[in-house]
């Protein structure tokens, strides 16, 4: 009985310890849980799938549509959260989760090139800001920028303003450092400002530099180029050295036989207008192209070969349609027909006397052939006749100054054929009071070739024509001639219909 007593001494004791031992065990950590939201610096827009991850538990979450995350039963403790995505910088935000307790976490984050530098701005070679009597033709230069991220591809841009109008010129993302800007307008003031950008900074700008363009070379000698691409006419200015050539209409327009009025302060035209020639004036620079004719063309055989004239004060024109022969105001107003032909041949050259007294005149059959030179008074009548009867072709019309003299081109040889070709042709100075006529080409002109469209010098010591091969199909090139020692000398290649006034 003792014993039994004893043990189960033993087992109240041995339980009671047990209890006890049990009851001085520690209890188990705490949880919280971390809400949050990840959005973009400066326009806190919301940012999708970015991983939030816990540094040291490596729990890991990612952001739903609206950039907001949760992390629950986080153990209490101090965290470190991370969040990150491709495109953007790493953001991290210290954390310290508390028993039963919610904390909140708001992520930042920048852009992956939110660490990257701009460039530094060009610097401006040339031109010298304020720089003045530049060609049209401008080449820009400058120094490139400098970049402190090596990985940067820089391109400029370059933005061009005038003082004339609202145009802009803007030429995008160039590699070089130098860029040439063509055709600008004579006498203008251009802006211009270069822009750099490495893709990711906002773009760099230079100050606004400043030149100006010449004011319009005041050239004298004019003539005709054919534009290599679609076979149109353009007309060209130049001075005697050839060093001023300047296109003054376009390739897309077929103009020639310019005719310069220095009392108008014009040049006038022929321009193709639905299938028919009219006469226009414009600018010497090309600008103000006006239409003189409307109701009555330009007219008659080979337009190549038709010519007008300007009155000495510049205040109408002589123009020929078929046989006939018009006057007009050089606004278009006042058409008169002035002459008809008796044969009805169609006049081809005019030119008109500096006094206004007589008119100039060669005519030709529907071929070009059966030529007539001759001059008429302001009635119409016949003063003189200086070509007729003779075979072959002519051309080339103009009055000396004083109307002593007429120039003018034959081709001795008589040559016909329907092609018009001619073989071998002469200037001729005609005196129209000595009736006498003198050969400019007999002892200057190389065999096998013809000099056609003649015209007088300014001062009338040398002419101005073109020569070319008889063969009918090589290059045209426009040479001048002294009168007293029939010395020549080429001007301009690949042209034709010069004018020199």
């Amino acid at each position: 009985m003792k014993s039994l007593y004893k043990i189960a001494i033993i087992f109240i004791v041995t339980g009671l310890l047990v209890t006890a031992c049990s009851e001085d065990q520690v209890n188990p950590i705490g949880e919280g849980t971390i809400t949050g939201k990840v959005v973009k610096a400066k326009s806190f827009e919301p940012i999708a799938n970015v991983k939030v991850s816990l540094s040291p538990t490596n729990n890991t979450v990612f952001t739903d549509s609206t950039g907001n995350f949760i992390l629950i039963d986080v153990p209490s403790g101090d965290y470190s959260a991370q969040a990150e995505k491709d495109g953007f910088l790493a953001k991290i935000e210290a954390a310290t989760v508390t028993t039963d307790n919610t904390i909140n976490l708001v992520f930042e984050m920048e852009d992956a090139d939110a660490l990257n530098k701009p460039p530094t701005a060009p610097i401006i070679d040339s031109p010298l800001d304020n720089a003045v009597g530049l060609p049209i033709d401008v080449p820009l230069i400058w120094f490139s920028s400098e970049d402190p991220d090596e990985n940067d591809e820089l391109v400029y841009d370059i933005t061009v303003k005038n003082d004339f109008d609202d145009s802009v010129i803007f030429i995008e993302s160039i590699i070089d450092t130098t860029y040439t800007l063509t055709d600008l307008k004579y006498g203008a003031k251009y802006f211009w400002q270069i822009t750099v950008s490495d893709g990711v900074n906002d773009d760099v700008l230079t100050p606004v530099g400043k030149f100006q363009i010449n004011q319009f070379p005041e050239n004298r000698l004019f003539y005709v180029r054919q534009d290599s691409i679609n076979q149109n006419n353009i007309i060209y200015s130049n001075n005697q050295d050839g060093t001023s050539a300047i296109a003054l209409t376009t390739n897309n327009q077929n103009s020639w036989r310019p005719r310069t009025s220095q009392a108008a302060g014009l040049i006038s035209f022929l321009r193709t207008v639905n299938s028919e020639s009219h006469l226009f004036t414009m600018q010497p620079d090309g600008s103000n192209v006006t239409k003189v004719t409307s109701a009555v063309s330009v007219a008659g055989y080979n337009y190549n070969e038709i010519d007008f004239a300007w009155s000495a004060n510049g205040d109408r024109f002589l123009y020929p349609h078929f046989d006939k022969l018009y006057v007009i105001n050089k606004d278009g107003s006042g058409l008169q027909q002035v002459y008809q032909t008796t044969d009805g041949s169609f006049i081809t050259e005019v030119d008109w006397s500096f006094d206004e007294s007589f008119i100039a005149l060669k005519t030709n059959n529907v071929i070009g052939y059966g030529v007539n030179i001759f001059t008429i008074d302001m009635s119409g009548s016949v003063l003189k006749t200086i070509v007729s009867g003779v075979t072959g072709a002519a051309g080339g019309l103009n009055i000396s100054v004083d109307g002593q003299n007429i120039l003018y081109t034959r081709d001795i040889s008589g040559f016909e054929d329907v092609s018009g070709r001619q073989l071998d042709s002469h200037i001729f100075i005609y005196n129209l009071t000595t009736d006498t006529v003198s050969d400019l080409s007999l002892d200057n002109k190389a065999d096998g070739t013809n000099d056609l469209d003649v015209r007088f010098s300014p001062n009338e010591a040398s002419v101005i024509f073109v020569n070319t091969s008889n063969d009918g199909i090589s290059q045209k090139d426009i040479y001048t001639q002294t009168i007293l020692d029939g010395e020549r000398s080429l001007l301009f290649e690949k042209s034709v219909m010069p004018d020199w006034e």
